[in-house]
């Protein structure tokens, strides 16, 4: 099993938004800024007015690469850390997954998965989105 995250007070809405299906972040009442990773204050103006909202899921393929030695050996290679640029602007790290890394184009549509890694915890994961989006 690799190694999992562990909620904290602060993270607990995203991964009961993960458990859910649904991809949660933190948006600034004040300035509109999305924080990701979470925080208490925002990270562009410190309000501490944020909340929760619910993301599309889809964006496109920032960065990434493929990891071809892993840092333990739970972690089945090679495996493609990426960096997505959601809709609405925010960037997440996470894994993309159902695709070929010779496949894989900066750009290219991708939108949220979740897998179930244990009854707590679901990881999202990005996986290329269908051509119709």
């Amino acid at each position: 099993m690799i190694p999992l995250p562990q909620p904290t007070d602060l993270s607990k809405p995203h991964w009961e938004g993960c458990r859910e299906g649904k991809l949660r972040v933190q948006r600034c009442g004040e300035c509109g800024h999305f924080i990701f990773i979470p925080r208490p204050t925002c990270t562009r103006c410190l309000s501490e007015d944020l909340e929760w909202v619910e993301s599309t899921g889809r964006g496109v393929l920032y960065s990434h690469t493929t990891v071809h030695r892993p840092q333990r050996p739970e972690f089945q290679v090679p495996y493609v850390v990426a960096i997505v640029e959601l809709e609405e602007g925010w960037h997440m790290l996470s894994n993309l997954v159902d695709v070929p890394p010779g496949k894989i184009a900066i750009g290219m549509p991708v939108e949220v998965t979740f897998r179930e890694m244990t009854d707590e915890i679901t990881l999202p994961f990005f996986r290329p989105a269908p051509p119709d989006r």
